[in-house]
Order: C-alpha cells, then sequence, then structure tokens
C-alpha cells in the first residue's frame, strides 16, 4: 500500500469513526439489537446470525485450576443467554478448547455459535490444526474459524498464498467443518487494512473481523478509527476484544470495568467478547449488557476526555507495544 493511500484511508476512517462514535444509537439499531432476559442479540454482519452482544472468551476459560469450574462457567453463561463462543487451537495448549468441548456436551452445543481461530499459515498446518480443533471441541462443524494473531505485514501474504492457509480454510468451509471465516489480531490497525486489501485482491471477502476496540484503543494506533468504519461500511461483523485489555485498562484507574464493557457494546460491534473465569465476573458482564444504553455523543467525549492522557503512549495496550500476548512470536513453530 502506498504511503499516500495509506494517509488517506487513515484519515477517511478517522473521519468516519467520529460520526460512528457520535451516533452509536442509530448504529447499534441499524446493527438488529434486540432483548431476551439478560441478554442483548445482534446480528454478525452480512451473515444474518443473531448472537449474544457478549462473548465468552476462550483463554479465560482455561485459566481456573480446576476443569470442572471452567465447565461451569461455560454451561452457567449459555443458561443465562450467552451464545457466542471464542476460543482458539493454542489457548493453554488445546486446554481452552478441551473444556469447552466438554461444557458443550448434554445439548449445550446446538445452543451456541461456536467460534475458534487456527494460527497455521500453511495449508498443511492450517488443516491439521482445523481437525485438532474439532477434535478438541468435540463437534463435526465450527461456526466461525479465524486466522488468528495477523500480527505481522506478511501474514496476508502466507495466508493468501499458494499453499497457504486460505486454502485449508475454504477446504474445510467446502467440505462442511467451517461455516464462516474471519481473521483477528491486535498489534496495528495497519496489518488489519493490509489483510482487507490482500483478501480483496484474492475475490474475498471476510465475514467477521475481531481487533481491539476500548477507551485506550481511541487514542493511540486507533482500531475504531481506521479500521471499524470499513468493517462497517462492508458489513463485515465486528468482534470486539480487549475492553479491559486483560485488566491492564484499569490499572489506569481513569475507567471502571462496567464503563468499558459500556464503550465496547457503543460501538457498531456484533459481539464484545470478554474474559470470564469467576462467576463474578460473569455477573458483571451480565450487568453490563442489563444496564447497557446507547451513550450520548457527550458522554463518548467526556469518557475519552478522561482516558487520552493515560492512552497516548500505548502504556495500557500491552498488547500493541509489547510482544507479552504474541503467542505465535514466541512460539513460532506454531504458523507452520
Amino acid at each position: 500500500m502506498g504511503s499516500s493511500r495509506r494517509q488517506f484511508l487513515i484519515t477517511t476512517s478517522g473521519t468516519l469513526a467520529a460520526g460512528i462514535a457520535a451516533g452509536t444509537g442509530s448504529t447499534v439499531q441499524a446493527a438488529g439489537q434486540t432483548k431476551s432476559g439478560e441478554m442483548l442479540y445482534r446480528t454478525l454482519g452480512r451473515t444474518g446470525e443473531k448472537v449474544s452482544a457478549i462473548g465468552l472468551g476462550g483463554h479465560h476459560i482455561g485459566r481456573p485450576k480446576d476443569e470442572q469450574e471452567g465447565v461451569r462457567i461455560v454451561r452457567a453463561a449459555i443458561d443465562r443467554g450467552i451464545t457466542f463462543m471464542d476460543n482458539c487451537w493454542d489457548y493453554h495448549e488445546g486446554g481452552s478448547e478441551l473444556r469447552m468441548g466438554k461444557a458443550l456436551q448434554g445439548g449445550y452445543r446446538q445452543k451456541v455459535f461456536l467460534m475458534t481461530k487456527i494460527d497455521g499459515r500453511t495449508r498443511e498446518a492450517a488443516a491439521r490444526q482445523i481437525d485438532e480443533s474439532l477434535r478438541r471441541l468435540q463437534t463435526d462443524r465450527i461456526d466461525l474459524l479465524q486466522h488468528h494473531e495477523v500480527l505481522r505485514l506478511e501474514d496476508p501474504d502466507r495466508i493468501f498464498a499458494a499453499g497457504g492457509a486460505m486454502e485449508a480454510v475454504l477446504a474445510a468451509q467446502k467440505a462442511g467443518k467451517v461455516r464462516y471465516i474471519g481473521f483477528t489480531g491486535h498489534k496495528d490497525p495497519l496489518v488489519h487494512l493490509r489483510m482487507l486489501e490482500v483478501a480483496a485482491q484474492n475475490n474475498f471477502r471476510f465475514d467477521t473481523v475481531q481487533m481491539p476496540l476500548n477507551v485506550m484503543d481511541a487514542h493511540f494506533r486507533s482500531f475504531e478509527a481506521q479500521v471499524l468504519p470499513k468493517l462497517v461500511a462492508d458489513q463485515i461483523g465486528v468482534l470486539g476484544m480487549k475492553s479491559m485489555g486483560d485488566s491492564h485498562v484499569l490499572k489506569s484507574n481513569t475507567v471502571r470495568p462496567i464503563e468499558c464493557l459500556h464503550y465496547a457494546l457503543n460501538l457498531p460491534t456484533s459481539v464484545v467478547i470478554t474474559g470470564i473465569d469467576s462467576m463474578q465476573l460473569l455477573d458483571q458482564a451480565f450487568e453490563a449488557a442489563r444496564t447497557f444504553e446507547p451513550l450520548n455523543p457527550d458522554q463518548v467525549s467526556a469518557l475519552l476526555a478522561r482516558t487520552r492522557e493515560a492512552a497516548l503512549r500505548g502504556r495500557f495496550e500491552l498488547y500493541k507495544t509489547t510482544p507479552q500476548f504474541d503467542t505465535t512470536a514466541q512460539k513460532p513453530q506454531y504458523l507452520g
């Protein structure tokens, strides 16, 4: 991408994002939001699928020492109305998928929209990881499969190359193992834009894109400003993650957990995926959904003014500024 085109995308997207933030109420309604019981439900982009506006984060399900506690949290979340399940082939060396697979037995699988991610960049590695995920999750079909940790500018080229991961994903979709296809990343919005550009060059449009969306991101290397407007325009389902940055955002002492969740819900997200490793955090997620009302422009401006100084250098977004969250950098063998 040439520098002039890149700057045009940044400037244009920033302008659009400002418009989105100022008119979020109508944007949320346009996403087809409904409410049932304790939970909000939204339409997942152009797929037409209705999913819970809060998604259960897969990494955190692997954190409780007692496997049965993780299973109990998943089932309690489903019983109360969370339908979107997040996971990944590499979370806890497969432990998160194994726990979720056990939790989804006994009729729970039919109640959820199941998503997982793969790291493989080659056809061979991706195909193997897809089949391993299916076995661990004890299912014959994944509702949404995403290319995980698209962090490097060369990742899109590797994924779409001859013999690359996309060949395996499309083959799995054709075989009925996968319904929808997306990608994730947390490092830099320019990598997401590159991935979308390479996809377009290959006549492919993703169903979903997952990225950090929070009160800090709005100020620093912003996915909200640079990527979100393009996804909305293309009717690609928006999966927000790191609303609290794995608690690092909260350490800024500028914002409360419910405010973090409300801010992410206020954007045109289909799902806000949040880490839940205790019943207390499960209650917090439902409280955020129950009390959510679209923020008006003054409320958004006040929240961003409060977080601006803390956010400017990315001190509380370590997934952008350090390798701490980069599993595939620490274990490059996962890429194949």
